[in-house]
């Protein structure tokens, strides 16, 4: 009896051998027959198939998933720290440094600069902006930073709101995209005396060989035009970027040049981010009276001789000096 079960079991181990030996052979092959195939897919060899899906001419992917690795590991925690980051270097740099105050204190007299048209044009560029870059911040790195403490159903809701406004102040802001390059790209010129401008950074500097410097500037200063070029430059790549993968349907992108758009998308948005902060700054809380620029179009006479000497000067010899009624 005890023999008949060896027998028994040594029968059945070989029947086990059998088959993992046929299973890896059929493995094996089985692998070899889809490096082929792949390998015939990316010379472009062609075949039929009878589905009737929208993909179904799209086989496999052949782009390289490292860029979406990139987004994922480098833009995402780039873009929070050109936000966060930006408003943390200038909440300490204000601490030690001050703002720049108006030597003289608000004259009282304003002085015309700006058209009601250009603040309009101006405010359908920057709020937008600055939605999408909230919005954005959700869509490309909340997930890491802001769904692990957030319910399911709260961040659902949060993703989904965030894209439905993203797509929607798109447009507007590459309108006034277009507009503020189109309209206002005569002013910006780089000249030679902005190299002194940069020079003595502006004469922003509350201490040191800096203090009480004020370089020459015309109608905008040198940090005004690297902005205004910065969003030029990149407000075109993440527009064209952005209708790429806004309208798929209307421009058809290959697979790759989706991606292409998102990392270019990406990049681009964390650029602006960082200008747009530092912008901000400067304008709110680092420049004393250079908010009102933008809110009623016109600037405190002091305002103008200490950081726009050159267009004070310009507009007083020319004969265009308007003040506010």
């Amino acid at each position: 009896m005890n023999k008949l079960f060896k027998h028994i079991g040594l029968a059945i181990a070989l029947l086990f051998s059998a088959v993992a030996f046929a299973n890896g052979g059929d493995a094996a092959l089985a692998q070899s027959q889809d490096a082929q195939v792949w390998a015939q897919l990316k010379d472009g060899v062609v075949g039929y198939t009878d589905s009737k899906s929208e993909f179904h001419g799209q086989a496999i992917n052949t782009y390289d998933l490292r860029v979406l690795e990139v987004r994922a590991d480098w833009l995402a925690p780039a873009l929070m720290a050109s936000l966060f980051g930006m408003i943390v270097i200038f909440i300490l740099f204000i601490a030690v440094n001050g703002i720049s105050k108006l030597h003289h204190g608000y004259s009282g007299k304003m002085v015309y600069r700006w058209s009601k048209s250009d603040v309009a044009i101006h405010w359908l560029g920057a709020i937008p902006c600055l939605l999408l870059i909230v919005t954005g911040l959700v869509l490309l790195a909340g997930r890491f930073f802001f769904q692990p403490y957030l319910g399911e159903g709260v961040w659902a809701g949060l993703v989904n709101g965030a894209k439905q406004v993203h797509d929607v102040v798109a447009i507007p802001f590459m309108l006034g995209w277009a507009l503020m390059t189109v309209l206002w790209a005569k002013n910006q010129i780089p000249t030679m005396y902005d190299v002194k401008w940069f020079m003595v950074v502006g004469g922003y500097i509350n201490f040191g060989p800096f203090k009480g410097k004020h370089p020459d500037a015309g109608f905008a200063n040198a940090g005004e035009k690297l902005w205004f070029w910065t969003f030029a430059m990149f407000g075109l790549l993440i527009s064209v970027s952005g209708m790429l993968l806004l309208f798929p349907n209307l421009f058809e992108p290959s697979r790759n040049l989706s991606l292409l758009a998102l990392i270019v998308h990406g990049v681009s948005a964390i650029i602006i981010c960082a200008f747009s902060i530092v912008h901000i700054f400067m304008a709110t809380v680092m420049s004393e009276g250079g908010m009102e620029c933008m809110v009623s179009g016109y600037c405190d006479e002091n305002w103008a001789t200490q950081h726009h000497n050159l267009w004070f000067d310009e507009i007083k010899a020319d004969g265009t000096l308007k003040y506010k009624d």
